[in-house]
């Protein structure tokens, strides 16, 4: 049996998974989510923002005294296991959480590639999981009954707003590069498919190997293919390094995208990352007229009140999360069950009729997400703002970035 640990707790177990579970609600019977958190590894800093944004959510939910189903409200509980980023042990995690810990319905970890591994476990056991960041297309072309994506827009969406922006500047060059992983390559596929849409000349599309920490080849091949645009597509860790050989090796672009450059942790490397583009959910600007949940300002209000200590602020895996979250009670209230069948009915049920802290919802039968689409930022001296689409810019793109010499 997993071993309970205080709530926003998390610890990595060296010999096994280790239970992050909760306090329990004082109800008979709360509504018990189980999800896995990774503390080790390269989704640790994602994983960890994403469940900061749960907690909020569950902490706004049992302040209001829980989820009404039958006349009765439940309040929430979530159950956390520690996947330690490794998708070989994600589905015995999951099994644990359904047979072991007796979940009532699951959200996904964090990220494609340990929700893909996930996601059997969770069908094969009847039991709806709310996806919060995976947004591989594979994973809704498998025929999964019990599946939404409550926030997270599908992956081969989510690289075009930074094409159409970088088309709107004038780029005719645009070199791609991916980490070998579903989130990466459905991204890329997407903008590369955006580009060529839109005439740009793709002039490379190659993918590296998890594990890559050299990326000077690969940065030197992007470079003499003449692109005006380098959008190199991995996660964190990996773009922090590559933004930080780029500068080392004084190679410049125009432009360079790389998805999490606005994030607080990116941004932690200093001058690296100025003038790079990114795409985020949360910022300042970005206030949708939210019916389901807190707002943005409420949201970061909850989290500076319950994580006074954490390290970075909220950023936009924390309102991936939290907007799942308020989703979830929207559907649970609309089918007045815990049963997936019905679940799933009800979130079909509740399409164009949900805005989260992340935007509009709509899913297609398959879960997979189609709208809170991404602004797309870029990093200034004084901050990330948003450059695009133009009715939400708060500052004029600066294209092409200027030399590396004048980044100050």
């Amino acid at each position: 049996m997993s071993i309970k640990l205080p709530r926003r707790t998390l610890l990595a177990g060296a010999a096994g998974t280790i239970a992050i579970s909760g306090a329990r609600a004082q109800d008979a019977k709360p509504i018990r989510i189980g999800m896995t958190v990774s503390s080790t590894g390269t989704f640790a800093l994602a994983a960890q923002s994403g469940l900061r944004g749960a907690e909020i959510w569950v902490d706004d939910v049992n302040s209001r005294g829980g989820i009404a189903i039958g006349g009765t409200k439940r309040k929430v509980e979530l159950v956390k296991l520690d996947d330690r980023s490794d998708k070989t042990t994600v589905p015995k995690v999951y099994e644990t959480l359904v047979k072991e810990e007796k979940v009532d319905l699951c959200f996904g970890p964090f990220g494609s590639t340990l929700t893909a591994a996930a996601v059997n476990a969770t069908e094969a056991n009847d039991k709806f999981m709310v996806i919060w960041s995976a947004s591989a297309d594979s994973i809704y072309q498998q025929g999964y009954k019990y599946i939404v994506s409550a926030t997270q827009q599908a992956g081969t969406l989510l690289g075009r707003p930074g094409v159409k922006a970088f088309a709107r500047l004038g780029a005719k060059k645009i070199a791609f590069a991916y980490l070998d992983e579903p989130f990466p390559a459905a991204l890329t596929n997407g903008a590369v498919e955006e580009a060529k849409k839109l005439g740009i000349e793709v002039t490379m599309n190659e993918k590296f190997a998890k594990g890559t920490k050299d990326f000077n080849i690969l940065i030197q091949k992007a470079k003499a293919t003449g692109a005006d645009v380098f959008m190199p597509t991995a996660y964190e860790g990996d773009q922090m390094t590559i933004a930080r050989q780029l500068r080392e090796m004084n190679v410049e672009f125009k432009a360079v995208y790389l998805v999490y450059a606005s994030q607080p942790q990116f941004l932690a490397i200093g001058k690296d990352a100025l003038y790079h583009w990114s795409q985020t959910l949360l910022h300042e600007r970005i206030n949708w007229k939210v019916t389901g949940g807190l707002n943005r300002a409420q949201m970061m209000e909850r989290y500076a009140r319950l994580f006074p200590n954490a390290q970075y602020p909220a950023d936009f895996q924390t309102a991936l999360a939290y907007g799942a979250g308020a989703a979830l009670e929207q559907i649970i209230v609309e089918a007045q069950s815990l049963e997936a069948a019905k679940l799933k009915a009800a979130a079909l049920k509740l399409n164009n009729k949900i805005v989260t802290v992340t935007g509009p919802y709509e899913i297609d039968q398959t879960g997979k997400q189609f709208k809170s689409e991404f602004a797309v930022m870029q990093n200034m001296p004084s901050g990330p703002e948003a450059v695009f689409p133009p009715e939400i810019a708060t500052a004029k793109a600066v294209y092409p970035a200027p030399p590396y010499k004048d980044r100050k």
